[in-house]
């Protein structure tokens, strides 16, 4: 199943509301002195920027392979995807600690909170219809698993990364609210400090995550526990192909799974034949995992290890 629509429609909805969010949060971060406010507003450009990187990471990926890469550029979309956590986490969370702890210390009074919980009230309906779009994107995708597993196990690195940022986005404008909220019912403005402080440990989560998986992704994940049991058992026919000796995958790129298996053929199989063979099992074994899109076997006798003396 090709991922390349459902995250690119998921990264123009993300980027679309988070460009518009930017910037009300920066004009409400003005007219109101608010910490919370513009820790959320750092936060959204840092969305932005993000998105902007997950665009051009596919962007980047989609170049035809050549002599220097010749399994492709598909990589470039785990390397941006990477990047983002790491912007994400420096232009997010570290500024928004570095602001929350400033305010607790010296706590500035607010003007105009009905501004600043004006605008989050936007935010929040402009964050949920993104989040909304990055859940229908994924869900063909997600199958019957929670979405913690999704995130976990996806070989699809943008979408993962948009349900966290939106995600992110909608507990950071809570933390946000509630501490313009407090601020206003107690009239101690150190509670947006603490609002801003709670944002940034938040992002700094999120970016801790999601740098632990892209970093993993870059180096090279196999395919999932059900890929793997559909493939094993495809590439055995019972006839020609008796089993499989050993295997190897490895996500090139989240649509292009790549391959390498030696299978134990029958003794008696002619040349003709097991070419035929061959052919035979690589195109079952893509029509039952269609990003199987590299496949190399190597056709050997199986020879059992012998029993000890």
């Amino acid at each position: 199943m090709s991922t390349g629509g459902s995250s690119t429609t998921a990264i123009l909805a993300a980027l679309a509301a988070n460009a518009g969010i930017t910037l009300a949060k920066f004009v409400g971060a003005a007219l109101t002195g608010s910490s919370s406010m513009l820790a959320e507003a750092m936060h959204s450009l840092a969305d932005t920027a993000n998105e902007g990187l997950l665009l051009l990471g596919k962007r980047r990926a989609a170049h035809p392979p050549d002599a220097v890469h010749q399994f492709g550029y598909g990589r470039n979309r785990y390397f941006y995807s990477f990047v983002v956590a790491l912007v994400l986490f420096t232009m997010g969370s570290l500024f928004a600690i570095d602001e929350g702890i400033t305010k607790i210390r010296r706590p500035e009074e607010l003007s105009s909170p009905v501004v600043a919980i004006a605008i989050l009230l936007i935010a929040m309906v402009l964050e949920t219809f993104s989040l909304l779009t990055a859940r229908r994107e994924s869900q063909p995708l997600k199958g019957r698993g929670s979405w913690w597993q999704f995130i976990r196990t996806s070989r699809n690195p943008e979408l993962p990364v948009v349900l966290l940022e939106d995600s992110g986005a909608l507990v950071g404008l809570a933390f946000a609210f509630t501490g313009v909220g407090l601020t206003v019912l107690t009239g101690d403005p150190r509670w947006d400090g603490v609002g801003t402080l709670a944002i940034g440990i938040l992002l700094g989560a999120i970016a801790v995550i999601l740098i632990v998986e892209m970093k993993s992704l870059l180096i090279g994940e196999g395919a999932t526990p059900d890929e793997d049991r559909a493939i094993r058992a495809n590439l055995v026919d019972g006839t020609h192909i008796d089993r499989v000796i050993h295997l190897r995958t490895e996500y090139l790129a989240p649509d292009e799974l790549l391959i390498a298996a030696k299978v134990a053929i029958r003794p008696d199989l002619t040349i003709n034949n097991l070419a035929t063979a061959i052919d035979a099992a690589e195109a079952r074994v893509r029509a039952a995992v269609p990003t199987a899109n590299v496949i190399y076997l190597e056709p050997d006798l199986y020879r059992p290890n012998p029993e000890p003396a």
